[in-house]
């Protein structure tokens, strides 16, 4: 599946959005990234977690915070126990969260942790643990009661001092006056990048020369587009590689790579093995 620019719908009358998510079939690979930061526990699930250059596994009970922009998926491999796999989403822009911390002195160690969410914070088994039944209560809070128990459920993962980041690289902290370019720019890439680019139509998009386009992307990706592309690429490869039987050679193709020799180099450099090893580790053969 193509990755995407996704749009989170708020409910009418909320400031910030849920979505409790059973899935019988399993968690898909859906690669896609949104403005707002995003919270997640899933439970009754066995996979792997995509969240930018990080690829690891995931187990009943993961729970990580996502910052805006930070391009993400879970991949299930198999449930736990009888029943759907379950992902519980909070999501919440990143304005809403600037003006809480600019009024709310006393949450000042939730926008410390926000601000660590560029690179995804994934939390410690414990504190995961203690927020489980926080989060299943808040989300049988009637609606327009869950604004509190979200800023206390925030309040308690601030404490956490075990939490790890999983990315390398930080997420797009996009100004608003370049949201609306960096999003088309995104965007288009997000659908085609497994075509040829072309950096003048990719500035066309952003109605910026390439030089301009060229500073404002690496700013605020701290990559350079081909980099970010680059990522992208291997990242559903990875997917299909650990998910599918499909020839490592058709699946260079698949993302976008002519030459599997440049495939196998390229995959190599970032993951630190070849493909065939990683189908080997991660694949559903295993």
């Amino acid at each position: 599946m193509r990755p995407y620019l996704e749009k989170v719908q708020r409910p009418p009358g909320a400031s910030w959005a849920w979505l409790d998510r059973k899935l019988e079939d399993g968690i898909p690979f859906q690669w896609h990234h949104h403005p707002e930061f995003e919270l997640t526990l899933t439970l009754n699930s066995r996979g792997q977690r995509f969240i930018g250059d990080h690829i690891g596994t995931y187990d009943d009970g993961d729970l990580v915070l996502i910052g805006p922009n930070l391009p993400h998926t879970w991949v299930s491999r198999e449930r736990i126990e009888t029943g759907p796999h379950v992902a519980q989403v909070m999501w919440f822009h990143p304005d809403w969260a600037a003006a809480l911390g600019a009024t709310l002195v006393e949450l000042r160690p939730v926008t410390a942790l926000l601000a660590r969410a560029g690179r995804a914070v994934n939390f410690s088994p414990e504190i995961a643990g203690e927020a489980r039944p926080r989060i299943r209560r808040l989300f049988a809070t009637p609606p327009d009661e869950r604004v509190l128990p979200l800023l206390d459920l925030l309040q308690f993962l601030a404490t956490d001092d075990h939490a790890t980041p999983l990315a390398t690289a930080a997420a797009l902290i996009v100004p608003s006056a370049d949201r609306t370019r960096i999003d088309r720019v995104l965007d288009h890439i997000h659908v085609s990048y497994a075509e040829a680019l072309s950096l003048p139509a990719l500035a066309d998009i952003a109605a910026l020369s390439e030089s301009g386009l060229h500073r404002m992307f690496k700013r605020h990706t701290q990559q350079t587009i081909t980099g970010y592309v680059t990522a992208l690429r291997i990242g559903e490869a990875c997917a299909l590689l650990s998910g599918s039987e499909r020839p490592i050679a058709h699946i260079a193709g698949d993302v976008g790579y002519d030459s599997l020799a440049n495939f196998n180099r390229r995959f190599k450099a970032l993951k630190g093995m070849t493909p065939r090893d990683y189908r080997n580790r991660f694949g559903d053969g295993r």
